[in-house]
């Protein structure tokens, strides 16, 4: 399934920094999520999903023992909250970005959330239309694949071939 999305404003690489804007190219995966249930229902998903709460946030101090973990609110060091009020996280998957191991700096909060209206870049997450994102949960898994990175080509297939029958 190919659906359009919104990446960072620092574009695609495969090594990246904490606050650099630039979304991690390889393969992730989405290991758990958050909802709003004060907007909307629990949606469909394989992936392990849990209603978010207004103490909801992330660290993001490169340094700090918790760095690119979930907190509760208030939180000491640099972190983003998960409970926005411009409805981007109203739905938002981890994708597992720099976790075991995790290496201090190189990049937290990689999120796939919903877009923006124009489907303007992010700060380095993946993120999808609202109208898409319900399809797109009900068929993503853990184990699912996916993929950033240069625009994929179709595999050819190569033609079969035909023996010729001797006589």
């Amino acid at each position: 399934m190919t659906i359009p999305c919104a990446l960072g404003k620092g574009a695609i690489a495969g090594k990246r920094r904490e606050g650099d804007g630039v979304t991690p190219a390889g393969v992730h995966h989405a290991v758990r999520g958050w909802y709003r249930a004060d907007r909307l229902r629990r949606p469909a998903s394989l992936v392990p999903l849990r209603p978010s709460r207004p103490d909801d946030g992330w660290c993001d101090a490169p340094g700090h023992r918790l760095y690119n973990r979930p907190v509760r609110l208030p939180f000491a060091a640099g972190f983003e909250t998960m409970q926005r009020d411009d409805h981007l996280y109203d739905i938002v998957l981890d994708l597992g970005w720099n976790a075991r191991p995790r290496i201090q700096g190189r990049g937290s909060a990689i999120f796939l959330h919903l877009a923006r209206d124009n489907l303007g870049p992010t700060e380095g997450c993946i993120a999808v239309p609202r109208h898409r994102a319900a399809r797109l949960l009900a068929v993503l898994g853990p184990r699912t694949a996916i993929v950033v990175g240069p625009r994929m080509q179709p595999v050819k297939r190569a033609r079969p071939i035909r023996r010729r029958q001797a006589y």
